[in-house]
């Protein structure tokens, strides 16, 4: 219910809606992504927030529009990336976007940093997939990060992508989240076989029921893995939280049902630069607050909030 219940239910918005402006950016290897920006007219040295959505994302998943709707209070330049195909238009590769594509990372902030100029501050944080990409990408770059980023944070993401992985595959969450992520997985996949015929087998894709066979014919190896337990082993950050060297939180709820408590970091996991909220409620990317139906405000205004004064005092 707490997972649920966000999503469906609570109230994003305080305020007036964001309104974006949206950009399209040619990517190096001859594709393109998307990205959202919220309007302003803010000074040279406004900070500037990133956030990376999760599996099947976009700028009006219910956590993207309390983040814009924060940043929007708080006179903050705000940006959202869509993953490749996540935009509304299917991307021209025959790739699509995964867990641990730190390198995606690393071209989006560098261009967005470009783009806002030195001056300003800028903080990122990910969602549930998107933050295990961003942590990635913190733990790959280490003391490098600094030249781009001022702190960054993970919410609620599988950081250890095998344990999450078997996770979404049992039971209730098998029946559910599974089935709801598939249906548009599935047809983004067998839309980009029409684009590249032969990429992979539409029949044992029509069968998979879980992601792990999803990502045993697509994602993985699309993507350079050899199979899904070498992606999920591959991509996940945790083993890499070590070599964080920015500011980084990660934010995880014990009862998560994606994400199983035994598999988060600890302390012996993780950088002096790591601080690890782990609250014994929220879900997975809920926290709502509030009188019922309850606001999503409360989430980006501590997340955001802990990154800003890092930001300061970095």
């Amino acid at each position: 219910m707490q997972t649920i219940w966000p999503a469906v239910y609570a109230k994003p918005l305080q305020g007036p809606a964001p309104k974006f402006e949206r950009e399209r950016w040619a990517t190096p290897d001859g594709d393109f992504i998307d990205i959202d920006f919220l309007s302003d007219d803010t000074s040279a040295q406004t900070p500037t927030l990133v956030l990376f959505h999760g599996l099947e994302g976009s700028s009006a998943s219910h956590y993207a529009q309390s983040f814009a709707s924060w940043a929007q209070q708080s006179k903050l330049r705000y940006a959202l990336p869509h993953f490749r195909g996540c935009s509304g238009d299917l991307n021209l590769a025959p790739r699509a976007y995964h867990s641990g594509d730190h390198e995606e990372i690393d071209w989006i902030l560098k261009r967005i940093k470009q783009r806002q100029g030195p001056q300003a501050p800028l903080v990122a944080a990910g969602v549930s997939l998107g933050g295990n990409a961003l942590m990635r990408w913190a733990g790959e770059q280490g003391h490098a990060a600094s030249q781009t980023v001022q702190a960054v944070a993970s919410i609620c993401s599988p950081l250890d992508l095998t344990a999450s992985g078997h996770a979404i595959g049992q039971g209730f969450n098998r029946q559910v989240y599974t089935r709801m992520f598939l249906s548009s997985m599935k047809p983004k996949a067998l839309a980009k076989l029409k684009q590249h015929p032969g990429l992979f087998d539409p029949q044992a894709l029509a069968a998979a029921k879980d992601l792990f066979s999803f990502d045993n014919i697509f994602t993985a190896p699309l993507h350079g893995f050899k199979d899904t337990t070498d992606y999920w082993a591959r991509a996940s950050a945790k083993p890499l939280m070590r070599h964080i060297a920015v500011p980084a939180l990660a934010l995880n709820a014990l009862n998560d049902p994606f994400v199983p408590a035994h598999s988060l970091p600890q302390s012996k996991d993780i950088s002096r630069q790591v601080e690890l909220w782990q609250p014994v409620h929220g879900g997975h990317v809920g926290f709502a607050t509030g009188p019922m139906p309850g606001y999503l405000a409360g989430l980006p205004r501590a997340v955001g909030s802990w990154l800003l004064q890092k930001a300061d005092h970095g």
